[in-house]
Order: structure tokens, then C-alpha cells, then sequence
């Protein structure tokens, strides 16, 4: 099935959502290292006028049949991250804005919310700090707050992304996906921390926050 009149809109959420973590690509506001840098891999058959269509084919056959050989990490893509319609999609969205300066407009713009803007806060001895259900490399919440004493610090993540939450010199929770990552620790009064996921290339791309404790 081949669809020209593709959503975009809805490939901007799959993509963020499903790839964003291992691509980096500017317009979508990923910055995943784990595979190719998107903006990086079309910047030149785009400068030579390669084409929307023909770029858009060649993100396709990539979504539905990647290359075998695994990354410098061993790190193989899966196929069929998404299939069908949604791969179509997918590649429509990013075969419109790979290597191509600038932001999303329209309805393209608000696709996608944007993570970290909230503050977590500790309640009855229990900090919990989300990863973002979307699967962007980002806490929920940026900032938090806490009360000196025991805590247990938890990251709740709904996405399949794999990230854990770790505070150095106080813990580690262990790496999850649709899972909950958590440990127990005691914040010192008038301390201030820094909690990131430990998975490579995540906290570079973003995913970390400030703990403030009061």
C-alpha cells in the first residue's frame, strides 16, 4: 500500500514516539545517537535536489527492511518499528523535513508536546518523576522538589524506551521499559541534585532534571 496523501501530522507523533529515540532529526526535536543522525544521512541528496518522493521511498524501505548489520554498539534496528499506513506516514514526515532548516508550522508545531515543563514534588516520602510517555528523551518533569530525610525516588515509564533514573552518590533504579525504575535514598537539607537516565546517549540528548531540597 502506498498512500501520497499521507499524514504527517500523525507521523511526527510515531516517529518522535517510536524512532526519536535512537535518531537524531532538528524539525522533530529528537536526539537519539544510537542510529543515524537524520538530518546528517539525507543532508547531501537533499542539497542535490534528490527529491521528497525518492527520499520518502528510501526512508520506507528502511523502516520495513533496515540494514542487518547491527551499529558499532551491536545495536541492530528492529523491522517494522512501525508497518503499514503508520510507515507511510512516518516516512512522508520525515522525507518533508530531513536536512531542512527552521521549525514545524501549523499543525505540525503543537503535534508533539513538548517535555519537562512540569515540576515533580514529593508526597509522603515518595518522589515520583515520569519519563515521558511519548518516548522523548526527557523526564516529565525538569525540575523537582523534596524534603530532606528518607525518599523514595520512582520513574514511572509508559513508554517501550528503555531509561532508568539515577542520582549519583544516592542510587540507581534499574533500566525499564513499561515499567517503573526506582530507589530508596535520603536527601540532605538544602541540597541540590541532579537525576538523569543513565542509558547512552540519553542524558547527552536531554534527559536529566534538578532536585531541589528544601
Amino acid at each position: 500500500m502506498k498512500d501520497p496523501q499521507a499524514d504527517v501530522v500523525a507521523g511526527k507523533q510515531l516517529f518522535v514516539q517510536k524512532c526519536g529515540s535512537c535518531h537524531t532529526l532538528a524539525r522533530a526535536g529528537t536526539k537519539g545517537t544510537t542510529g543515524p543522525n537524520l538530518d546528517e544521512a539525507f543532508q547531501q541528496p537533499v542539497k542535490e535536489n534528490f527529491g521528497e518522493t525518492a527520499i520518502r521511498g528510501v526512508i520506507l524501505k528502511q523502516i520495513l527492511f533496515p540494514n542487518r548489520l547491527p551499529n558499532s554498539d551491536g545495536i541492530k534496528m528492529p523491522a517494522k518499528l512501525v508497518s503499514g499506513q503508520n510507515a507511510h506516514d512516518v516516512a512522508a514526515y520525515v522525507a518533508s523535513v530531513t536536512a531542512k532548516g527552521g521549525k514545524d508550522t501549523g499543525r505540525l508545531a503543537s503535534a508533539v508536546k513538548a517535555a519537562g515543563a512540569g515540576t515533580a514534588v514529593e508526597k509522603a516520602g515518595v518522589l515520583s518523576i515520569p519519563a515521558d510517555p511519548g518516548g522523548q528523551l526527557a523526564f516529565a518533569a525538569a525540575k523537582a522538589t523534596g524534603t530532606a530525610g528518607p525518599v523514595t525516588i520512582e520513574m514511572p515509564n509508559k513508554s517501550g524506551t528503555q531509561h532508568d533514573i539515577v542520582i549519583d552518590g544516592l542510587g540507581k533504579g534499574a533500566v525499564v521499559a513499561n515499567g517503573t525504575s526506582s530507589f530508596k535514598a535520603t536527601l540532605d537539607t538544602g541540597k541540590t541534585y541532579t537525576y538523569y537516565c543513565s542509558v547512552p546517549g540519553h542524558r547527552a540528548a536531554g534527559m536529566q532534571g534538578t532536585l531541589t531540597v528544601k
